[in-house]
């Protein structure tokens, strides 16, 4: 932070995709470390130790790294899990639930279309309480309907996901299922951001974040 008090833009650590060679932001890619028994695991927290090997966040490029990547980037013989790409999505999708809860739980989350649009609708007019002036995050189930989904707009600066099922979304909330939701700016909201991205480039053959309106 400088003298007059305005943040510091610290410059994002970057990392090697050992599929593509090409270098991008370290929240871009999942890291995988090698176990003691040699296999290859996903280290969705980035908190496992051991060398990293980074792969895009992309389901077509991590199925791709099974076929002598991981072991190329490693320098040694190495086991590749089958079921790795659904692995990482699991795991992701329940990072992100868990950081949407988290969310809700500090009351900077709010689920159901009313709810949803009239805080759209405030934050859009400057009117919102001042944990809610900025939406960062609007999240509406993939398997909701595309007729309700299309009734909410994405605030200039915030981003859409559409990645998680309305039971996952649900889980998030304490409820069965969630098709809408939404979530104010802060450093939790960010946080689901960089995991949701994750998720979607997982997902999108399966149209994970094509619904977006």
């Amino acid at each position: 932070m400088t003298r007059g008090g305005a943040k510091v833009e610290r410059e994002e650590p970057e990392r090697r995709c050992l599929v593509t060679n090409e270098t991008g932001p370290k929240s871009g890619l999942v890291r995988f470390v090698v176990g003691p028994d040699n296999a290859v695991v996903p280290d969705i927290s980035g908190k496992l130790p051991g060398r990293g090997l980074y792969v895009t966040a992309s389901r077509p490029i991590l199925e791709q790294a099974r076929k002598g990547q991981f072991a190329r980037a490693a320098k040694a013989p190495v086991t590749v899990p089958e079921g790795l790409a659904d692995e990482v999505e699991r795991q992701l999708a329940h990072r992100v639930i868990d950081l949407v809860s988290l969310a809700r739980k500090a009351g900077l989350a709010i689920a159901g279309f009313e709810k949803v649009k009239e805080a759209l609708a405030l934050a859009g007019e400057g009117l919102g309480k001042k944990s809610w002036a900025h939406i960062r995050v609007l999240l509406q189930a993939s398997d909701g309907s595309e007729r309700g989904k299309a009734k909410l707009w994405t605030p200039e600066g915030a981003r859409y996901f559409g990645c998680l099922t309305s039971e996952e979304l649900g889980q998030a909330f304490g409820r069965p299922t969630v098709i809408h939701a939404a979530l104010a700016s802060g450093a939790l909201a960010d946080r689901v951001v960089e995991e949701a991205a994750k998720l979607r480039g997982l997902r999108e053959l399966e149209g994970g974040d094509r619904a977006a309106p």
